[in-house]
């Protein structure tokens, strides 16, 4: 056996009677700390009100957390937790769908962007995507942790053995996203950067959805399906449901982006002069 890293590590860090800190809790936390300060950076420095980011954030949470769990719930388990309805409500037992979770970002951004006149549901999400990118990471790094949705057994030497799981050596899928997320966050902040938060509408969302989703496709082939429904399908749930969000990002990677009134009224009175 070539085998490797045995992992062991209790996914709790510590407890206090009926109080019990977790590392993915305490990940996930970090993520949307960490997140609140790039966004603050960006408002400042496109002289937004920062007041708007508070509630921008609270969109977030929301829209992440119920989205994770209610994609969850309906689409890997459902038959479970329509015959168990209080059963959705307990977060702490496991089981938050990344999918879901970005269909509850997009609900809570464009509902947000319709009460600002001045953040378009486009221009929000070229910025907050920065933020989930390294949000993925970290939120992965949690799964690790938990010892939870691992990969397939391998014989490479970089296997990991999820004690709690089997004495397999398994592929360590989580960190094969973790570092993807984690690489793209890095690609997307940059880009920003460089063009000074100057580029067409949708360019860092629709890389975001690319590489993202992507990837999701891609590494699905390395973990073991989450639900057993999943056996001997060509594709699992997860590669389904990331190829709509990859074809929208080739979308908005592509598109023309729409001329303003300004800029084609202009173009219009140049072209009469000229004739």
């Amino acid at each position: 056996m070539l085998a490797t890293i045995t992992w062991s590590i209790s996914p709790e860090i510590i407890s206090f009677g009926p109080i019990h800190i977790r590392w993915y809790g305490l990940l996930f936390a970090t993520s949307f700390i960490i997140g609140f300060k790039i966004m603050e950076w960006i408002y400042k420095k496109e002289k937004k009100n920062l007041d708007d980011l508070n509630d921008l954030i609270w969109y977030m949470i929301l829209g992440t957390v119920i989205g994770a769990r209610l994609g969850h719930v309906l689409f890997y388990n459902p038959g479970f937790y329509l015959t168990h309805p209080i059963e959705i409500l307990m977060v702490w037992k496991g089981g938050l769908a990344s999918h879901g979770a970005a269909i509850g970002i997009l609900t809570a951004i464009y509902l947000y962007s319709k009460k600002k006149k001045d953040q378009s549901f486009l221009y929000v999400m070229d910025r907050i995507v920065i933020t989930v990118a390294l949000a993925a990471f970290f939120i992965r790094t949690g799964n690790l942790f938990n010892s939870e949705i691992i990969g397939k057994p391998t014989d490479l030497p970089w296997g990991f053995i999820f004690t709690s799981v089997d004495n397999v050596p398994r592929h360590p899928t989580q960190l094969y996203e973790a570092f993807s997320y984690l690489a793209s966050f890095f690609v997307l902040f940059s880009i920003y950067k460089k063009r000074d938060g100057k580029f067409k509408d949708g360019l860092l969302f629709g890389i975001f959805l690319i590489w993202i989703f992507g990837f999701r496709i891609f590494v699905e082939y390395f973990k073991e399906n989450q639900s057993a429904f999943e056996q001997g399908m060509i594709l699992n749930m997860g590669q389904i449901l990331s190829i709509p969000l990859v074809i929208f990002g080739l979308y908005l990677l592509f598109r023309k982006p729409k001329e303003s009134p300004v800029k084609k009224t202009n173009r219009k009175r140049n072209s009469m002069k000229h004739s």
